[in-house]
């Protein structure tokens, strides 16, 4: 646990009950232990609302979509390039 050993952690149990005091520990204990749980799940939501913000297949399309525009220059005018004209509606009507 945070690379700390038995007897570091005998040093901070005996510093803590100096400090605090053998009757307050037990409450300090449970205060600190319930800090640790909200951090914990806040965290977890957090790290869940990002991936799902950032899904890593739409990133590495748009990884590849800049890639490209840089490689080759802008995606738009490659697309209007390709792109059929548009057909006319008005040549197609028989009257």
């Amino acid at each position: 646990m945070f690379g700390i050993g038995m007897p570091e952690l005998i040093v901070i149990v005996v510093v803590a009950l100096l400090v605090v005091g053998p009757k307050k520990l037990p409450d300090l204990a449970k205060s600190l232990g319930r800090g640790l749980q909200e951090f914990k799940k806040a965290s977890d939501g957090v790290t869940e609302s990002i991936k799902k913000t950032l899904k890593p297949d739409d990133l590495k399309e748009d990884m590849q979509d800049f890639k490209d525009s840089l490689l080759y220059g802008k995606k738009d005018e490659d697309e209007a390039k390709t792109a059929s004209p548009p057909k006319d509606v008005s040549s197609n009507t028989s009257t």
